[in-house]
């Protein structure tokens, strides 16, 4: 695949000198990049992901377990047999890529359970997967969270370009992580945005769970408009779904966010560079897009090639992770007879 090509084509991230320096009693000490280690990767359905791991892994010098899903165990199974002839001949052990074998859940229970034989898990998955192996793992794990995404649309706004945004971050795959799940609108805009954002919405097949204030609005458009409930907030849809709501401020709209977020990815529609600012500066999550679509949170769009997953999570890797996500780092002294 593509993909591939371009993740054999990125610099080497192993050896990297994250920084350095000489100290005042003349030892010279660098931290560089080294592989984590064992890494197994835990994840639903979709084989592409098979062969996305086993690249970035390579590529960081770690060796990789996979753990797909049984529907898809005998497309990754020809997969990985594929992966590891590669790599026999490329003159790699072939053990630096392996399928986890069996089909039960008794595979994954002991993948979780293999401290000590595995330094990371990685899940990529619904929202029940990631939970079950952060919670239920003694290995060490890098949570890949769920993603329900937010479009704003600013008092001050473009409102072709608005529309544009909230479509295309909605209906163009609106089965993925950094699709919207939610709209929220500037109470000073929505006489003007709303009639026409529900149009376009109506247009590519999405039903909106709207508020009050949203559903008068909807009044004599060709929308689906449904009653909000409380839950649709925190809904991670990944249909042809969304929640919207009217918000009296910026200010608003970043409490709401804060509020239901899984802190993904969140964009603003704004032509006032101050509220681009204050919105950046607000929103705690991985990516903040200003006047673009939710749907560029992506490694391959990030130009890492490919991702192995997208981080919510706040210690050690955030947002989509690429090669130098896959390593760790030590420290080299560098003396010449020093002792303390």
């Amino acid at each position: 695949p593509a993909d591939v090509r371009d993740v054999a084509a990125l610099p080497d991230p192993v050896g990297e000198v994250v920084r350095g320096s000489t100290l005042p009693n003349g030892i010279d000490l660098r931290q560089v990049r080294v592989p984590l280690g064992v890494v197994g990767i835990i994840y639903e359905a979709r084989p592409n992901v098979t062969v996305d791991a086993a690249a970035l892994c390579l590529k960081s010098g770690n060796a990789v377990l996979l753990r797909g899903s049984s529907s898809a165990y005998a497309s990754n199974t020809a997969l990985v047999g594929v992966l590891r002839d590669a790599v026999g001949g490329s003159g790699l052990p072939a053990d630096a890529v392996q399928l986890v074998p069996g089909e039960s859940r008794d595979s994954v229970r002991e993948l979780m359970r293999a401290r000590g034989l595995v330094d990371v898990l990685i899940p990529r998955g619904g929202a029940s997967l990631i939970r079950t192996v952060v919670e239920e793992s003694t290995v060490p794990v890098i949570e890949t969270g769920t993603g329900n995404c937010h479009v704003y649309v600013d008092a001050q706004t473009d409102l072709d370009m608005a529309v544009e945004i909230l479509v295309n971050s909605k209906a163009q795959r609106p089965s993925v992580c950094n699709a919207a799940e939610t709209l929220l609108v500037h109470q000073d805009v929505a006489a003007d945005f709303l009639p026409r954002a529900l149009d376009a919405l109506a247009e590519a097949g999405v039903t909106v769970h709207g508020d009050e204030r949203v559903r008068e609005y909807a009044e004599g458009s060709k929308a689906t408009v449904v009653a909000a409930v409380p839950e649709d907030w925190e809904t991670e849809y990944l249909s042809y779904d969304i929640a919207a709501a009217v918000v009296e401020s910026l200010d608003a709209a970043v409490a709401h966010i804060r509020l239901w977020s899984s802190g993904h990815t969140e964009a603003i529609v704004t032509t006032s560079q101050a509220a681009a600012r204050r919105f950046t500066q607000l929103v705690d999550s991985t990516t903040v897009a200003v006047n673009a679509s939710t749907r560029f949170t992506d490694g391959g769009q990030f130009g890492f090639g490919a991702e192995i997953g997208i981080s919510t999570q706040k210690l050690h890797a955030r947002g989509p992770m690429g090669l130098p996500e896959l390593t760790s780092t030590k420290y080299i002294v560098t003396g010449d007879g020093h002792i303390r």
